[in-house]
């Protein structure tokens, strides 16, 4: 495994990079969790039709959602959007739209295939996640939001547990976004969400799936020697999620000239032979088709030469760092 960084001079890896440096740092800022306030839907509509301008007829509609769209519940005052587009990377020409209206561009900010938004640099008021139609986060938030509204008693244990993890992390975005992980993935449970999910590693639950995987499937009794992998801006690891459950693992090395090698991939052994590899796989390429990236190299075990086959790659030799691919596959 070689350590190969990136090269600058490709916009939309330096657009990715810059969003990575965006999303890892814990912002500072004073977390507050405030009662329910009655004029948060019509500051919802208000700044909806702004943004809708801006986004123009690649946007069909944008829904309010996060606590504040929930009636009563208390939360972060800072009004959570969510709109729905045709075409995720027509969004990247509305940044200056959007910061004309007082926008951050934050890039996928960790969350693949979306495009957030933040409003206001030292008190937040809004967030937009912008999704593809299609893509199952959409109906993730719907569904969560729409339980939220419906079951008092899980939003009041919601209200509870915010207030206590404020309290308990006033200063520490990141532990409490923690906090809320396991109560979340609960509701995904309870609400009936079935789609996937592919995210960079983030959560104590992710990170602790990528060591899991990472020592069941390929270190076994020896100690992982890649560990300095999980720090390196050139490496991503993302988790794949089916519903609430973490199935899958991929780690990505990030090359130069319009390269990129998969270091690792695997699939929970309970959920092979199901389609879900060939699925995780065509993600992992269309987000790095997305990056501006051209092809990707893998070293495959004989095992699963079978498997990258069926999945369209070819054999190729190219030196990555000290190893030589096997595999490969121009992504298009």
């Amino acid at each position: 495994m070689s350590s190969l960084a990136p090269k600058s001079g490709n916009l939309k890896r330096d657009r990715y990079l810059l969003s990575f440096i965006i999303w890892v740092v814990v912002m500072s800022s004073h977390i507050e969790v405030v009662a329910y306030d009655q004029n948060w839907p019509s500051l919802f509509e208000e700044e909806a039709a702004q943004i809708q301008q801006i986004l123009g007829t690649n946007c069909f509609v944008i829904h309010h959602i996060g606590s504040t769209s929930v009636p009563g519940l208390c939360a972060k005052p800072i009004i959570d959007m969510l709109p729905v587009v045709r075409d995720i990377q027509e969004v990247d020409k509305m940044n200056k739209g959007m910061e004309s209206l007082g926008y951050e561009v934050k890039g996928e900010s960790g969350m693949a295939f979306r495009r957030f938004f933040q409003k206001s640099k030292n008190v937040r008021t809004h967030n937009v996640h912008v999704y593809e139609e299609g893509d199952p986060e959409i109906d993730r938030y719907l569904k969560f939001r729409d339980w939220m509204r419906s079951h008092d008693d899980d939003a009041q244990a919601y209200a509870k547990l915010k207030i206590e993890l404020a309290r308990k992390f006033p200063q520490d975005i990141l532990h409490y976004c923690n906090g809320k992980d396991a109560f979340v993935a609960s509701i995904d449970i309870k609400d009936g969400f079935d789609g996937w999910r592919m995210v960079q590693a983030l959560t104590d639950r992710e990170w602790a799936a990528v060591r899991s995987f990472r020592q069941k499937y390929f270190f076994k009794s020896t100690s992982d020697p890649y560990t300095w992998t999980l720090e390196r801006k050139d490496h991503i690891h993302f988790v794949f999620y089916k519903n609430a459950e973490i199935i899958g693992y991929a780690h990505l090395q990030l090359l130069v000239e319009d390269r990129a090698a998969l270091r690792i991939f695997v699939i929970d052994e309970n959920y092979r032979l199901c389609g879900f590899g060939s699925q995780f796989l065509k993600l992992c390429e269309r987000w790095l088709h997305h990056q501006g990236y051209k092809l990707l190299l893998i070293q495959s075990p004989p095992e699963v030469y079978k498997f990258f086959q069926h999945n369209a790659y070819e054999n190729m030799s190219f030196k990555i760092g000290l190893e030589e691919s096997t595999v490969g596959k121009f992504l298009n």
